[in-house]
């Protein structure tokens, strides 16, 4: 692993350990919603109305059960996912909701949804061009000129990531103090397609969260890899924006809760693209209150 920042890593330490009769529930209000960009947009809340979650085996895959009723997607199609492992994860995320269901704390569902529904009918080889295109933008390689303690901070931080990754995938990144950012080779391109191509398109949508979160797909490559763990991943994301804090102080509760946010997204993604291929079996399929 690499050495996080002192100052920061101690200051941050804390991980986050984060009515139908129909045999069928949609727990989406009103009619199926317009796509966004890029995933869904789930409703804020809704009052519980099952008391027991379970999963079973279908034709399709695993599907989730809440009380006697199969859960479905926005766009009422029949929510299954091709591992059982994810779909007790998903079963989790309903089974720990209380009086009230917060759907913006269930990333998981909301992934699946989107993997599910393909809200914006994009293909495996549109998923992999947009992520790739996410190089050129990718907040570790762009660094700055002054102050000094701030470039000696990323040098010394993102440096070891890129090093990392050129090695790793045998591909040229550098960066760049130009606002352009690095010229990115089309070998380097090609190889992190090639590599990218090996996913699942379950796994793919995954990738592109998290990178959303980071802002880096270096950082989502370390991630995925193991060569990162979510705090590390989520600070060297944020490093500008934690050295200012030190230096200028900061609201604590709107950064804690902006953090805590981050990283329970952050790990959600990564956690799916490693559950949506996962194909071990689990015995005990109905989750117990």
């Amino acid at each position: 692993m690499w050495r996080i920042y002192p100052r920061l890593r101690d200051r941050w330490r804390g991980l986050l350990d984060r009515r139908l009769s129909d045999p069928t529930v949609s727990v989406w209000p009103g009619p199926a919603p317009q796509p966004p960009a890029r995933a869904y947009v789930p409703p804020t809340e809704r009052k519980r109305f099952y008391q027991n979650v379970s999963i079973s085996q279908g034709e399709g895959g695993f599907e989730i059960n809440l009380d006697h009723r199969k859960l479905k997607t926005p766009q009422a199609k029949l929510f299954t996912v091709p591992s059982e492992a994810l779909a007790i994860a998903v079963a989790t995320e309903w089974d720990s909701q209380q009086d009230t269901i917060k759907f913006y704390t269930m990333h998981l569902t909301t992934l699946c949804n989107t993997s599910l529904d393909n809200p914006t009918q994009r293909s495996k080889d549109q998923l992999i061009r947009a992520a790739v295109k996410f190089l050129d933008t990718d907040t570790i390689c762009y660094r700055v000129e002054e102050p000094e303690t701030l470039v000696e901070l990323q040098k010394n931080e993102w440096d070891p990531v890129i090093e990392w990754a050129e090695k790793r995938y045998g591909m040229e990144i550098g960066s760049s103090t130009s606002i352009m950012g690095p010229s990115i080779p089309t070998q380097t391109r090609e190889v992190l397609t090639s590599h990218l191509s090996s996913y699942n398109m379950w796994a793919l949508q995954g990738i592109e969260f998290v990178v959303a979160q980071l802002k880096s797909m270096l950082l989502t490559l370390g991630l995925i890899d193991l060569r990162l763990t979510v705090e590390q991943a989520v600070l060297l994301s944020r490093l500008e924006e934690e050295y200012q804090i030190q230096k200028w102080g900061n609201i604590e509760w709107a950064h804690d809760y902006e953090l805590q946010e981050l990283r329970a997204r952050t790990a959600a993604g990564t956690l799916f693209v490693h559950l949506c291929s996962e194909s071990s079996t689990v015995k005990h399929k109905l989750l117990q209150e």
